[in-house]
């Protein structure tokens, strides 16, 4: 009988949760049903809802398959350069012979590797674009004109992190980097009476490689908000006109 009043009681403090968060959903689409109404839109949540992942989809589609295509850092704007300690060592190695070439060599290498870990990107922002909730679409719609980019950033970073890390450092190695730099730190380390350098380089990729890969959806995002001819559907057209008053 106390096994019987415990799982009712559990059942019954489920119901109630559930009931509660449903109120919170419905209560979430009353606001942002009443936020579309004062800005005079005719546009549904479920419409902003749809055109904003739309739009995240195109941006991230687009970004991805350009930092991942071949010299895709490399020839950008979002082309990864040494640490500030890493050219230091390499200033002085180039005096050596067969380093005259090291710093265009090594930072070849370095976005080599991010463009390999690039091909990871696609599907975790998209994961994180079908988890958007109507008030992070709302946010998005209203808010500054790299809302979206925001919201990408604050949900996927870490994970983002956490699965280019190790294909920088196979990349690293593929593409040998890693090889190339104990060469250069071993040339450094024999002309240098100071601190031997051991830089850490799979971190510093990593980190240009993500930073990169943010500003240009950001770019992407941008251009949907302002240029209408970015906006490939019917859906986008309505969702962003909104931004063209």
């Amino acid at each position: 009988m106390k096994k019987i009043m415990t799982l009712l009681l559990c059942l019954s403090l489920f119901q109630i949760s559930s009931n509660a968060q449903f109120g919170k959903l419905k209560n979430a689409a009353k606001k942002a049903e009443a936020k579309l109404k004062s800005a005079g839109s005719d546009l549904s949540t479920d419409e902003i809802g749809k055109g904003l992942k739309e739009a995240l989809n195109v941006g991230v589609g687009k970004a991805t398959d350009f930092l991942s295509a071949e010299n895709g850092y490399l020839n950008s704007q979002y082309k990864i350069l040494l640490p500030a300690e890493a050219q230091k060592v390499i200033k002085k190695v180039k005096r050596v012979p067969g380093f005259e070439d090291a710093d265009e060599k090594m930072t070849k290498l370095l976005n080599e590797a991010a463009e390999k870990a690039a091909t990871k990107a696609k599907p975790i922002f998209v994961s994180a674009i079908k988890q958007m909730t109507i008030n992070d679409a709302m946010n998005i719609l209203m808010g500054e004109k790299n809302a979206a980019t925001q919201y990408l950033d604050n949900t996927t970073r870490k994970q983002l992190f956490k699965e280019f890390m190790p294909v920088v450092q196979e990349s690293l190695d593929e593409v040998n980097a890693r090889t190339y730099w104990t060469k250069i730190a071993k040339a450094y380390n024999k002309i240098s009476f100071g601190k031997k350098v051991n830089t850490e380089l799979d971190q510093h990729v990593t980190d240009k490689a993500l930073d990169g890969m943010f500003s240009l959806v950001e770019v992407k995002e941008l251009d949907i908000r302002k240029n209408k001819s970015a906006r490939s559907s019917d859906l986008l057209t309505k969702v962003f006109a909104k931004q063209d008053k």
